[in-house]
């Protein structure tokens, strides 16, 4: 018996990052920059407000020269003694294209994101003035640069916007935008196929006969696979002769980089597929020291060495093989540094049963203390004699808990590690 150690680094070290291709940054949140990107001009490209307000002369309003304020400063300068006034001779809204020329003691309403008038060089925050239209007055002063985005203050020419290797969330997203990138060089999200296997399935979409059960396995290992990153294709049921579940492998081994098969091992009736995917390529079957999930298949099919998982058909069993072995591999091929669930310790609050010798991966339901935030678990199969195989005990989890092999009992009050596999509201 391998264990989970074994299994996961034979696993992982047929982990392949798929050939990076330039997409589109509206989908490209999640994946792994493959090129350095750099700024071919200033943002932002002109100065601008940093707040609403009138653009003047600092000079003219009793300031000075300055560093500059931001606009969550506006509070924060303290009254002036005396007050200033001033006409305002205009009026620039954020996108205006019309270059207006300010001439010493007048003031212009600028918005956020206008473009400042020749000559102005602070923004008065709309606080410290009486808002006034045809002519306000300045209750405080500004210093020069006070609520202005100079030219360059963001980015310049030639700072690396994006590095490569950086994982591409909303903030990366919006400066390739900011910096007018509309593609970018990126790993794609690898392609998983999963596949049903057994003469006792049908469709959703069909009323299953007397020995007939739904397909539940294919729709939930594509959800698990999306969850994970994935970009997935689920065939559904492989029936027919060896010959035409062959056609459809070959198919699909083109396609893919990671194919997941359920209902391959356990049974007699996994013997058909297992022939056929023995003239594929190799595949080991084996048992992991682990509870649920223990029967369990990995491999590389065709010429071009896909990693192929063979999993229980029992849902609960099958879905927590995924979690520990299937989705690392795809979080692998996304580039993620750290490709396992996190992990917490967390205190039990009952009894839970665990095997001898095997890893047990508990269903549970974590939850935090009101008054101390610390983290509690209930054990949701495998506590008192509830059953392990049920997929509703599955569907109230929204973690496991991971129980040492030498461990055959925790009791409540006993400290735990818990995978986070959901977060739940």
């Amino acid at each position: 018996m391998r264990s989970v150690e074994e299994q996961l680094e034979f696993v992982t070290d047929a982990a392949v990052t798929p050939e990076p291709v330039r997409i589109a940054i509206a989908n490209a949140l999640g994946l792994k920059c493959a090129e350095e990107l750099q700024a071919h001009q200033p943002l932002p490209g002109f100065p601008q407000a940093a707040i609403d307000g009138y653009a003047v002369r600092a000079v003219d309003i009793g300031g000075e020269r300055g560093l500059g304020r931001r606009d969550s400063d506006a509070e924060e300068a303290p009254e002036s003694e005396t007050e200033c006034s001033l006409p305002v001779v205009g009026e620039v809204p954020a996108g205006s294209r019309q270059p207006l020329r300010l001439q010493p003691k007048q003031a212009v309403r600028v918005y956020t994101g206008a473009p400042l008038p020749t000559l102005a060089d602070a923004v008065l925050p709309l606080e410290w003035t009486d808002r006034g239209r045809k002519r306000m007055v300045a209750h405080r002063p500004v210093r020069s640069g006070d609520f202005v985005r100079r030219v360059g203050d963001d980015i310049q020419p030639g700072d690396v916007a994006v590095s490569a290797g950086t994982i591409l969330g909303p903030a990366q997203i919006g400066l390739l935008a900011a910096v007018g990138r509309s593609k970018v060089l990126a790993y794609p999200r690898p392609r998983v196929t999963v596949i049903s296997f057994g003469r006792e399935l049908v469709d959703i979409d069909r009323e299953p006969g007397l020995g007939q059960v739904f397909d539940v396995n294919s729709y939930a290992l594509a959800a698990a696979a999306r969850e994970a990153g994935a970009e997935v294709t689920r065939v559904g049921i492989a029936e027919g002769e060896p010959r035409r579940i062959r056609e459809n492998l070959e198919a699909q081994i083109a396609r893919s980089e990671v194919i997941v098969i359920s209902g391959a091992v356990g049974g007699a009736g996994s013997a058909a597929i297992r022939e056929v995917l023995d003239q594929l390529g190799d595949i080991d079957t084996t048992r992991v020291a682990m509870h649920p999930g223990s029967v369990q298949g990995f491999g590389l099919l065709g010429d071009e060495r896909i990693p192929t998982f063979l999993l229980s058909s029992n849902p609960v069993s099958a879905l927590v093989v995924f979690e520990v072995f299937v989705r690392p591999l795809i979080r692998l091929a996304l580039g993620k540094r750290n490709a396992a669930r996190r992990v917490v310790r967390a205190r039990a609050v009952n009894h839970i049963d665990s095997r001898l010798g095997r890893r047990g991966y508990i269903r549970a339901r974590l939850m935090r203390d009101a008054d101390t935030a610390d983290y509690l678990v209930e054990g949701l199969s495998g506590a008192g004699g509830a059953p392990a195989h049920l997929l509703a005990g599955l569907a109230e989890a929204n973690a496991l808990i991971r129980v040492p092999e030498s461990v055959t009992d925790i009791r409540p009050g006993d400290v735990v590690d818990v995978m986070f596999i959901t977060q739940r509201s």
